[in-house]
């Protein structure tokens, strides 16, 4: 019963608050009992007041009872809405902000609960201070009534400083009120200083944090909980977490940073069954290849054009006359025209099929073979960026986003056992998996291992990707001089082996060289770009 009344309020003040602000696309809230991470064996629950999950706010009853008689229920109840809905259309917006707020937040705290906790002050401070300075708003009453800790308290006089408001705050103690001033003077409804802003809040609020974790340890574990909600993953769908690390990928370039953040969330990535390939696809509990997702994140933010080619499609089945349809006749050969939407025996009419003579021709994209050149010369992909694995992994999705198979190739010192080959498929992360090993050893191929895997295929292009500081070079060319299939070669640097290949293959039309110096150039690669007088079918365009 109670339940319900406090439902009511929120269904007759829901309106009111879309309107206020600018009607964004959360569903309405709803009372019920929400989860509180730091009291696990508390019933009620009494010390978060909201919780928000893949955008749907719940408002916890027993919290509020809290504040009964301090605030109007229909008062503390928007105050809160208030602050959920600003989190969504303000601070952080999405999951790529939040991540940025946290490593930024990292880099000053040194630990990841020290770090989420100085992002989620930061967070709440943003969300609060925008509330206030640009809607009406019962979240300064809201913060006169809450239960305060010691950072609590300086927070609140913050709030109280860059209001302007009387939240009832006494005068603090000497430090703090220095630290209350370094705060004020931080920008922080401007996003585009949000990184810079966070280091500098988390280094004034950083003595105070390490105190407030030192009680939390003498008491055994149990801290104070956010009345206003936990900033974590729940808030989070998974496509916004899909995309969050996509941008998260392209913002930071650098594998490092990406991991670290990765890695620090992977619990609860793994909780949530976030797979490598997004989303719901490895399960519960799957361990998260981070160097792996960071190519494949990074990866979708480029596009390499794919050229398709003719394929024959032998005898396809087509309508050529009607029978009558007999129950256990499958219904996709209904004829629906002819049948008068009617499904009757007698009546309904299906297409009898009959194979066409010869052979048609389509444009498709044939299976590749990608040749990835993982020797010293080269750059360890799980340390540093390394454009070679960027750029076989955009060709990888050019390829199986025409549902084409991919195989891999990669070789270090082949003939000696430094090489790993995967067979054609289309697993995306098996394939990455392949292109992120790393060898490290000398430089060159077994052609024995290679030609199995062209010959088996009628139609495949191939793809090589590499310093050309082969030992072996000459016999490489030799190769490719006795071979029709299609060959995007890339090489990454200029140097004297790039350019000896070059000149050896330059009057092969099946053959187009691309260089590679930075990650602005992989975009530029054309896969399958032949003269057109080699591939008839590009004649004359």
């Amino acid at each position: 019963m109670e339940e319900k009344r406090l439902q009511a309020i929120i269904e007759e003040i829901w309106p009111r608050l879309k309107r206020k602000h600018l009607y964004p696309e959360i569903p309405i809230p709803k009372i019920g009992k929400v989860h509180d991470p730091l009291d696990e064996g508390n019933e009620k629950n009494d010390g978060v007041g909201l919780e928000m999950k893949d955008k749907q706010m719940t408002i916890n009853p027993a919290f509020l009872s809290t504040l009964n008689g301090k605030m109007a229920e229909e008062n503390l109840i928007e105050a809160l809405l208030d602050h959920g809905i600003t989190h969504y259309t303000f601070c952080p917006w999405d999951f790529q902000t939040h991540l940025t707020l946290y490593s930024e937040a990292k880099k000053v705290m040194g630990d990841k609960e020290s770090a989420k906790q100085a992002a989620n002050y930061f967070i709440d401070v943003i969300a609060d201070t925008h509330c206030v300075k640009k809607r009406a708003t019962e979240i300064p009453e809201l913060h006169r009534n809450l239960k305060k800790g010691t950072v609590e308290e300086v927070i609140a006089s913050l709030y109280q400083r860059i209001w302007g408001i009387d939240l009832g705050i006494s005068p603090s103690k000497k430090g703090d009120d220095e630290v209350v001033r370094r705060l004020a003077r931080i920008p922080y409804l401007d996003r585009s200083r949000w990184p810079e802003s966070i280091r500098k809040f988390a280094r004034s609020l950083k003595p105070l944090l390490i105190l407030e974790q030192n009680e939390k340890e003498a008491r055994g574990g149990k801290g104070e909980s956010n009345p206003q909600g936990e900033h974590d993953l729940d808030h989070y769908s998974y496509e916004e977490i899909d995309q969050g690390l996509r941008d998260y990928a392209q913002k930071t370039m650098g594998l490092s940073e990406f991991k670290e953040v990765v890695e620090d969330f992977s619990a609860e990535l793994k909780e949530m069954g976030y797979g490598i390939e997004g989303g719901m696809g490895r399960g519960r509990g799957a361990p998260i290849d981070a160097d792996v997702l960071f190519y494949m994140k990074l990866a979708e933010n480029y596009s390499i054009p794919l050229r398709k080619i003719p394929l024959e499609e032998v005898g396809t089945l087509h309508p050529h006359s009607h029978s009558p349809w007999e129950v256990g006749s499958p219904f996709q050969d209904i004829d629906i025209w002819t049948s008068f939407g009617k499904i009757m025996p007698g009546i309904t009419q299906i297409w009898k099929k009959k194979e066409g003579k010869g052979r048609g021709k389509i444009e498709g994209a044939p299976d590749c073979l990608i040749i990835i050149d993982s020797s010293g010369s080269m750059i360890n992909p799980r340390k540093n960026l390394s454009y070679a694995v960027l750029g076989a992994a955009c060709v990888t999705n050019a390829y199986l986003r025409n549902d084409s198979k991919v195989a891999v190739y990669n070789f270090s010192d082949a003939p000696m056992g430094g090489r790993d080959v995967l067979d054609y498929t289309a697993n995306r992360e098996e394939v990455y998996r392949v292109l992120c090993k790393y060898f490290g050893g000398g430089t060159a191929l077994d052609l024995e291992d290679i030609m199995p895997m062209i010959k088996r295929k009628k139609e495949m292009d191939l793809f090589i990707i590499t310093d050309m500081k082969i030992t072996n070079l000459e016999t490489l060319i030799g190769f490719f001089g006795k071979i029709q299939n299609r060959i995007t070669a890339v090489h990454i640097g200029e140097n004297p082996y790039a350019a000896r290949f070059e000149k050896a293959v330059e009057k092969r039309k099946n053959i187009n060289i691309f260089t590679v110096k930075k990650k602005e150039d992989i975009p530029h690669i054309v896969l399958g770009s032949i003269r057109e007088y080699f591939n008839p079918i590009h004649r004359g365009r």
